[in-house]
């Protein structure tokens, strides 16, 4: 089987699957493994310059793709499956757009496009591709790994459950209820400028952890939030980890939010309990990784991350 990646997530799946010796092109993004990575062929260019800010790429790029298809390098591969998603048009090549590029060149491709957008969506995913990979067993053991550290998660039983679940009644932009005798609240900032909480599996990773999210249910999509809903919810722990943005990229965006209007009140600043993640390593890819998210919150929350996992941000 020759696979060609389109979405880093994917291309995490195959690697933990052990595939990696059926991939034969990726996009400019897939940076992990960085060892089975770093000789593919690259068939995605990207329009964002070097330094751009969140608030720039935003308007810049509203409604519009940032990453393109190099549909010659993609035929000259000659793929017989190509992944790729249809959540985000954004962030990464459509389902549609290559769907399209596949029908124009006349290949014999298929295309696969994985939608997960909950923890057993990303775990369904992974049994998919093994599927299509023929890698099923592979898939057994690496989800039972998966679900042995989610259950020792603070919140592993509850998710194991079906407890956590988004609430369809709650009106958009307000603050989650939280309950008596649960843990710490979590805002976790998936966008800078303008400002937008991790949504999907995020929420899940947050209550793996043990704590509460407080804009955005298990599954929701992430949408921009106005910051005065922040202030409402006053969450106890803030956490930063953009899409796309290394962490260093992030420290020097900070003042995209800490400069906006009570900041400093927020009990998670006062607390000293804002932190910097890696983003699209642990949290913004629909992948295996997303358990190591999981895992870094927990050690947030319990005070024993090391910097190697979180960068603690001084008010």
């Amino acid at each position: 089987m020759r696979v060609v990646s389109l979405l880093p997530a994917g291309t995490d799946i195959v690697a933990a699957l052990g595939a990696g010796d059926q991939l034969v092109g990726r996009t400019h993004e897939c940076d992990w493994p960085p060892e089975l990575v770093r000789d593919l062929p690259v068939v995605t260019v990207s329009d964002v310059t070097p330094g751009t800010s969140s608030r720039e790429l935003t308007l810049d790029h509203t409604g519009s793709a940032v990453f393109h298809l190099d549909a010659r390098a993609l035929a000259a591969l000659e793929p017989d499956l190509v992944l790729t998603q249809d959540i985000c048009d954004v962030c990464a090549v459509s389902y549609q757009a290559v769907n399209e590029a596949v029908r124009v060149l006349d290949l014999d491709t298929t295309v696969l496009s994985l939608e997960a957008r909950t923890v057993a969506g990303i775990l369904d995913s992974i049994d998919t591709v093994a599927e299509r990979l023929g890698v099923t067993d592979a898939a057994g053991r690496l989800r039972a790994g998966l679900l042995a550290r989610l259950d020792a998660l603070p919140g592993g039983p509850a998710w194991r459950a079906d407890a956590l679940v988004a609430d369809a009644d709650r009106l958009p932009g307000t603050c989650l209820p939280v309950a008596d005798g649960t843990g710490p609240t979590v805002l976790f900032v998936e966008w800078l400028d303008p400002f937008m909480p991790g949504g999907h599996w995020v929420p899940e990773q947050i209550l793996l952890a043990g704590g509460q999210p407080v804009l955005l249910g298990p599954g929701e999509h992430s949408v921009t939030h106005l910051w005065p809903a922040v202030l409402e919810c006053a969450p106890d722990v803030v956490v930063l980890g953009p899409c796309g943005l290394s962490p260093d990229q992030t420290l020097a965006e900070l003042g995209a939010v800490t400069k906006l209007p009570g900041w400093s009140d927020l009990p998670a600043v006062r607390d000293g309990q804002v932190w910097v993640v890696d983003g699209p390593a642990f949290f913004n890819r629909p992948g295996p990784r997303v358990v190591d998210g999981a895992e870094i919150l927990a050690d947030v929350l319990a005070g024993t991350a090391g910097p190697e996992q979180a960068i603690r941000v001084s008010s």
